[in-house]
């Protein structure tokens, strides 16, 4: 099934360059460039996720945002800004907006957003997630491996969270540690990353040395293998 993107973006260079790192065999990408015309394209046509920018020379994703909501529109939206003012975040966040993203951006970390996006469209409203030898219950916090229970801290379920919601997929360092450290990411200490991925893999893989699921992708960041 084709996946529909919608995007808002008057910087005509940034919008192609997103288009092309999102766009596949199984997704595509509306571009509009004014609200005018997103009001237009939207009307009727059903997206599964939006990625609005909030400065507009015709006026506001963040109010178009707002309508939207207003009229029952529930698709996940991102929200695009070069203001990277606190007030702003809490603003577009009470919105209605899903995800926040200031410029300017790498488009990795946009393409690892934009999945987490889609795949929380998807999923079934459950929180439990069936992997293996392993059943993760997010909702009622009871994770186990092979039937024996496992004790995890509240940011190894964040983090273990973002990973299996992405399995398959590599996260950058970066990514993670603004989902899991939301409250202060820019004071988190460089090697925090590392010491709960070491302290999830010690409680999950059979050998931490050679972790079969939770693993590293040099450079880049970390994955969830997907197994045969």
């Amino acid at each position: 099934m084709m996946e529909r993107i919608f995007l808002l973006e008057d910087d005509t260079t940034l919008s192609r360059g997103i288009s092309m790192a999102l766009c596949g065999t199984e997704r595509t990408v509306v571009l509009a460039d004014s609200i005018a015309q997103a009001q237009q394209k939207l009307t009727g046509t059903q997206f599964d996720l939006l990625i609005l920018d909030i400065n507009l020379p015709d006026g506001s994703g963040l109010e178009l945002l707002r309508t939207l909501r207003t009229q029952g529109d529930t698709t996940p939206t991102i929200l695009l800004t070069a203001n990277d003012l606190e007030l702003d975040e809490v603003t577009g966040l009470e919105a209605g907006a899903d995800d926040y993203i200031t410029k300017p951006f790498s488009l990795a970390v946009l393409r690892a957003r934009v999945h987490a996006q889609l795949r929380r469209g998807t999923m079934q409203p459950s929180s439990r997630i069936e992997i293996g030898p392993f059943v993760f219950d997010f909702d009622q916090m009871n994770f186990r491996r092979d039937g024996s229970a496992v004790d995890l801290s509240k940011t190894e379920q964040k983090l273990l969270r973002v990973l299996v919601e992405n399995r398959g997929h590599t996260i950058p360092r970066a990514t993670l540690i603004d989902y899991v450290w939301t409250d202060g990411a820019e004071f988190v200490e460089e090697n925090a990353l590392s010491v709960t991925v070491k302290r999830l893999r010690s409680k999950l893989e059979a050998d931490p040395a050679k972790p079969e699921y939770l693993k590293t992708v040099y450079g880049i960041g970390y994955t969830w293998a997907v197994k045969p």
